[in-house]
């Protein structure tokens, strides 16, 4: 069991990894200050989430295991995020779409991780929602406001959602390790949360204008370690500084 549970906390970690790491690129690049140091602020709370669950994985891995080889040192296929979290920053459109799924879907998974009977689990579920109610706000409100405005904002959010929304199917494709947790009683049954999903993110879209009908969700298996062409880049600079001068300390 205790390897299943460290593959469930690297699992929880890379999702905000990843997507932290892809925000950090915007950094000095948003549309408007106010709206870059928002960015910048929403990475940092996603890399201060991989902390906590990566320094509990590497006390039950032991064998000098760290939260920086953790993070840094694994090969593509021992990454187990979902793939739309890897997807690139096409445009700001593409930045919010991305961010609201992952918010909306992220929100409701750390409500369930609340009531785990992993207490450690429960106390960073604790601490993270807090934050994660801000940045569904936040992306929500982007998404609502670009899909509702002007007709070149509404087009570029159209095509965003078209790309992204059907990644998201993958977070309720329940893997073997998630199915151990649930028995467990460590984590949730990722498919229930499927409906209230659903149904939060097609209200916003609503008001967005945004339509969802005729798409259809693509098969991934980002959480069994097989990524798009994306992920190669997304740790190629992610690991450069630690696989250019090993155990570098700063």
């Amino acid at each position: 069991m205790k390897d299943t549970l460290y593959k469930y906390l690297l699992m929880l970690g890379d999702n905000s990894m990843i997507l932290g790491h892809r925000l950090s690129e915007l950094c000095g690049h948003g549309p408007s200050l106010e709206t870059d140091i928002a960015l910048t602020n929403i990475s940092l709370d996603l890399f201060g989430q991989v902390r906590n669950y990566f320094q509990y994985a590497a006390e039950l891995d032991g064998n000098g295991t760290t939260e920086d080889t953790i993070a840094f040192l694994r090969k593509e296929r021992e990454y187990y995020n979902v793939v739309l979290v890897e997807q690139p920053n096409e445009n700001f459109a593409h930045v919010i779409v991305r961010q609201y799924l992952f918010d909306a879907y992220h929100q409701l998974l750390l409500s369930e991780l609340m009531i785990s009977k992993d207490q450690r689990i429960v106390a960073i579920a604790t601490k993270s929602i807090k934050e994660s109610k801000y940045h569904k706000r936040f992306s929500s409100e982007w998404v609502k406001r670009l899909g509702a405005g002007t007709e070149v904002s509404h087009g570029k959010m159209q095509e965003a959602v078209t790309h992204l929304y059907p990644f998201a199917e993958e977070f309720f494709k329940v893997s073997a390790v998630e199915a151990e947790m649930e028995k467990q009683d460590i984590g949730p049954d990722s498919s229930l949360l499927k409906d209230k999903f659903y149904e939060e993110v097609q209200t916003v879209f609503d008001e967005a204008n945004l339509t969802v009908a005729d798409l259809k969700p693509r098969v991934v298996k980002g959480k069994e370690g097989m990524h798009s062409e994306h992920m190669g880049f997304v740790l190629n600079e992610l690991q450069y500084m630690q696989r250019a001068y090993p155990d570098m300390k700063w």
